[in-house]
């Protein structure tokens, strides 16, 4: 291209009925490279946070297989891609100098021939959302560990998974998918990630209520040596030590000794879970019975130990209460509405709060997903939700 003289900016000015004085007096004379094209280049708008985290040297990782909607993961925050269109073409222009710039450098040469290396029309746009780990179970809930004399478990007949295998088929930040193999009791075994086969995981936690029982220890106070001494014939003692983790918090006392306090909730809970899953619905007031009877003594059952869980039938005669767990719910917020009212057609807020509670995103409330997903109204001056849709 020819390159513009001073006389023809100015004349250009004038025919655009513009005033120079009030522009700055250098003026930046664009080009097209020979290199300039759409597609070469791609923009993401990131959040002050995450450029600190690119600017400070660690990455950000895109996830996401084939059939997946792409997510940009941070090392502990996930976001959704979008492409944002933009009625303005954004051109790339190596060294281009900001009004700014040009302003502190007075002595700057009054045109400047700039080259356009590249444009776009659009922009990936970054939102917080949800990560993705409705799948992190299902892929260890695959071949679940039923103990080291599981025959099943000699014949690799399933893929097992390293904390890299999970980071490139799982779409979220590795702090994430870390914590969720925490929640779900996930441990590692000769290197792989499993959990355990609840069968299994019971015949572990029976080992250790019982030994508890015997000793009348506190359920405060359950020393891990001692439990490793008794039951290491019994089981690896790896597994004794994973399941005083998953069922108690460690703690280590004045003379350097490990102890677990039990948590009763969680030990209740598994047992509640034991005694439904073989039932399709159960009598409420007789599993309250058989449920207390069953948990270690001096543990208490309450049925708020059961929130995502189990629901209770209040409008069945007598009371009736059958198993729903919240993890075998859909991840999708409309799927999982869906999926709720159609197993009840009105719930009160209490009863559904549990079955929802992981679907806000931050500072999101119950109330503000009930008000998009559902419609309320009274009965017998209870208010309940039902279904916006037919279902």
């Amino acid at each position: 291209a020819a390159m513009r003289s001073r006389a023809e900016v100015d004349a250009t000015l004038q025919t655009a009925k513009l005033n120079a004085a009030e522009l700055l007096p250098a003026v930046h004379c664009l080009s097209f490279g020979p290199q300039a094209g759409a597609g070469e280049c791609c923009l993401l708008q990131l959040e002050p946070g995450l450029c600190a985290e690119l600017e400070a040297g660690r990455s950000l990782v895109i996830r996401g297989e084939k059939d997946e909607q792409a997510v940009l993961c941070s090392k502990d925050k996930t976001y959704d891609m979008k492409i944002a269109d933009t009625s303005n073409m954004l051109l790339f222009i190596p060294g281009c100098k900001t009004p700014e710039q040009l302003n502190a450098d007075q002595a700057s040469c009054n045109i400047i021939h700039s080259q356009i290396a590249g444009f776009s029309n659009n922009y990936w746009e970054l939102r917080r959302c949800r990560p993705k780990l409705k799948k992190l179970r299902k892929l260890l809930m695959e071949d679940p560990y039923e103990g080291p004399d599981s025959r099943k478990d000699q014949s690799l007949t399933f893929p097992k998974y390293t904390t890299e295998d999970l980071l490139s088929l799982i779409q979220a930040s590795e702090e994430e998918i870390l914590h969720q193999l925490q929640v779900i009791d996930a441990c590692k075994i000769e290197g792989y990630w499993r959990t355990l086969e609840f069968d299994y995981e019971m015949k572990l936690l029976n080992h250790v209520t019982q030994l508890i029982d015997s000793e009348s220890w506190s359920l405060s106070k359950v020393p891990l040596r001692t439990c490793l001494e008794e039951l290491g014939s019994l089981e690896p003692i790896e597994m004794i030590e994973h399941i005083l983790l998953s069922y108690g918090r460690k703690y280590i006392d004045d003379a350097g000794e490990v102890y677990f306090e039990m948590h009763e909730d969680k030990i209740c809970r598994a047992i509640a879970r034991m005694l439904l899953q073989n039932a399709v619905k159960f009598n409420l007031s007789e599993f309250q019975e058989v449920w207390q009877q069953s948990v270690p003594e001096g543990m208490t059952t309450r049925l708020d130990q059961l929130q995502g869980l189990a629901l209770v039938d209040k409008s069945s005669r007598p009371q009736t209460i059958f198993l729903l767990k919240v993890e075998d719910l859909p991840e999708d917020n409309q799927e999982r509405f869906n999926s709720l009212f159609s197993i009840r057609e009105k719930w009160t807020e209490v009863d559904i709060t549990p079955y929802i509670q992981d679907l806000c995103a931050e500072k999101q409330t119950v109330g503000a997903l009930l008000t998009k997903y559902a419609r309320s109204s009274m009965q017998n001056g209870v208010k309940v939700y039902n279904s916006r849709r037919p279902i």
